[in-house]
Parts: C-alpha cells; structure tokens; sequence
C-alpha cells in the first residue's frame, strides 16, 4: 500500500471514529423534563398496556360496526388529547392469542387503565375484550405525540 493511501485512509478512519465518538456523546441530562415526565433515576417510568383482544359479539351490521368503529377512533383521540393514550394500534396480522390492538396507557394504575378502555364503544358493545398488563418503558414516550400530527396527513 502507498504511503499517501494509507495516510489517506487513516485520517477517513481517524474522522469517522472521530465521527462515531462525537456521535455516541450522551445528551445533557435534563432535571425539569426528567420531573415533568415523571422520570425516574433511569428516564423510564410505569404504564399500563390494554391488549385488545376478539370480544364475545359479533357485528354483522356493517353500518352498526362502521359507527362502533368511528366511536371507537373517536374515542382514542379523546383519550389521547386528555394525555390518558400515549399509543394506540391494531396489530398488523392475526396472532394465537386473538390481540387486535394495544393501548399503552399514562398510569401506573390497572383500575384507572380499565375505567379508560371501557369508555371505549366497541369495548362496550363487546366487539372488543382485553388483557391489563404493567409495563416499564421510557418516560419521555408520550412526547412522541407531540409530532405525530406533523407527519399524517388524514386521520383513519
């Protein structure tokens, strides 16, 4: 190998790990957010998560499942304007467990979780069951909710 070449391709080295390290620097810890969140010493914090399963009544009305389904939209949008939903979504494909959603919930408290997803009209209607679970997860999560409206441009 050259000697230019190899100079060459250990300052490219030099600055990518130059580059990688610069990258890797821990952000400045921040009380104020970390105590608005309701952070703990690790950033993380308890929530509560609703797996939404296949309810016992099934609808063959396609107009009565098309309102139970625009109230039930409706109603997670409610919730999380209230701050109470950080994340909410039907899973993608069919699972042995029956799951068709999840919520994750800003409460630690599976009584609060459970008054919140019976407000839910196809919880109501029996469409939907569902499973309460505790859960640990980052408490900075409902921050994305923040910029969710600047990247969809229709709601379902």
């Amino acid at each position: 190998m050259k000697l230019k070449t190899f100079l060459t391709l250990s300052l490219l080295a030099g600055t990518l790990s130059f580059a990688q390290e610069k990258k890797a620097e821990k952000p400045k810890f921040n009380q104020e957010l970390a105590t608005s969140l309701g952070a703990d010493k690790y950033g993380m914090k308890a929530y509560t998560i609703v797996m939404l399963t296949t309810g016992t009544t099934k609808v063959e009305d396609k107009a009565k499942m098309g309102e139970l389904m625009k109230g039930h939209m409706a109603n997670i949008g409610k919730l999380a304007d209230e701050g109470k939903i950080i994340v909410a979504g039907p899973f993608l494909e069919q699972n042995k467990e029956n799951y068709r959603g999840m919520f994750i919930f800003n409460t630690k408290s599976k009584e609060e979780a459970e008054q919140w997803v019976k407000t839910d009209p196809a919880v109501q209607a029996g469409v939907f069951g569902y499973e309460i679970l505790p859960w640990y997860g980052s408490a900075a999560l409902p921050l994305y909710l923040k910029h969710h409206g600047e990247i969809s441009k229709e709601n379902p």
